[in-house]
């Protein structure tokens, strides 16, 4: 293990919930819990089996570690390992703190060119990959993008290295569309009151044919259902965000169409993916910040989140360095 002094903290959306609502599914807070789980830090001391790090080394921290190799983990997705240590994920404490201690091969050394808020920004950024992954993005693919929020505009930033040569997306949000524009998408959707089958209908009609992937970033039920009608058959819809246990969808249309519909896990080997496309300056997330707080104002950090406002908040942990 790696002792960490923490500087760069992202809020997640899940934060949000288990400070509101106490649980997610079958994750359930019984106990105190520290938050936390998109981070960056400072090796300050390290363990005696530990040689690839030393203290002084800037780190990006992934956040599931498995506790055992099991099946999952030999056949490289150990994401679905069900005894993987998560950070912030009860009964596991996540790293919104001054110090912290992690798995030392769940550590990663950023280049000098990475800021630490990027390196916190991998956990999101990771999301997109994974989920464009499973999507099979590729050279030309047309992307359809439910949701603009920070994953949304991850899985946008993602969808365009990985080739995709035009991607749109949906939201409520006008400011969230235009952050979504400022990243890289080519068309926006404003939905209001539309249908399910006409949100799809407006997707065809602005990109000019059904997209053949869609990355459902939200979770909402009416948002999966218009996922399946735009998507093209043989298609794929990647369902990326959580909702719901139980919605209702014409899965009989996805099926006579074959939509191949595919879950999503947090990720998997994406971290050394995720630091050469930062470092290589092929991403760019650090427009994806547009709040920073220091940890001794946390509650306001995550009353802001609560709110909606901006798009991903930072929390500074380190009083001697608060840079981003």
């Amino acid at each position: 293990e790696v002792l960490l002094r923490m500087h760069s903290v992202g809020i997640c959306g899940s934060d949000v919930h288990y400070w509101q609502h106490g649980r997610i599914g079958d994750f359930v807070v019984k106990d105190p819990i520290v938050l936390g789980h998109e981070a960056s830090g400072t090796v300050i001391k390290v363990g005696s089996g530990v040689t690839h790090l030393k203290a002084g080394d800037r780190v990006a921290i992934e956040p599931g570690v498995p506790r055992e190799t099991d099946e999952f983990c030999k056949i490289g997705r150990y994401n679905l390992s069900p005894s993987v240590f998560f950070c912030a994920t009860p009964p596991d404490n996540g790293n919104l703190c001054r110090y912290y201690k992690h798995s030392a091969n769940y550590c990663y050394k950023l280049p000098d060119n990475v800021t630490y808020e990027e390196g916190a920004l991998i956990e999101p950024l990771s999301v997109g990959i994974h989920a464009c992954r499973r999507a099979g993005v590729t050279l030309g693919s047309k992307v359809f993008v439910s949701g603009s929020g920070p994953i949304g505009l991850v899985n946008v930033l993602v969808a365009k290295v990985m080739g995709a040569s035009t991607v749109i997306i949906t939201d409520l949000s006008a400011s969230r569309l235009q952050k979504a524009k400022e990243v890289g998408a080519d068309f926006t959707i404003q939905v209001k009151t539309e249908t399910p089958k006409e949100v799809a209908s407006k997707v065809e009609s602005l990109l000019g044919c059904m997209p053949d992937i869609t990355l459902e970033c939200t979770g909402a039920q009416a948002c999966i259902q218009a996922g399946v009608y735009a998507t093209r058959s043989g298609g794929t819809l990647v369902l990326v965000g959580l909702g719901p246990e139980m919605v209702t969808v014409p899965i009989v249309n996805a099926s006579l169409r074959e939509v191949d519909i595919r879950g999503v896990c947090r990720y998997c080997n994406t971290w050394p993916v995720a630091i050469a496309l930062l470092a290589s300056k092929r991403i760019n997330v650090k427009p994806l910040v547009t709040h920073r707080f220091p940890l001794e104002k946390a509650l306001e950090a995550f009353e802001t989140n609560k709110r909606g406002d901006g798009v991903k908040i930072m929390l500074k942990c380190d009083p001697t360095d608060q840079n981003p």
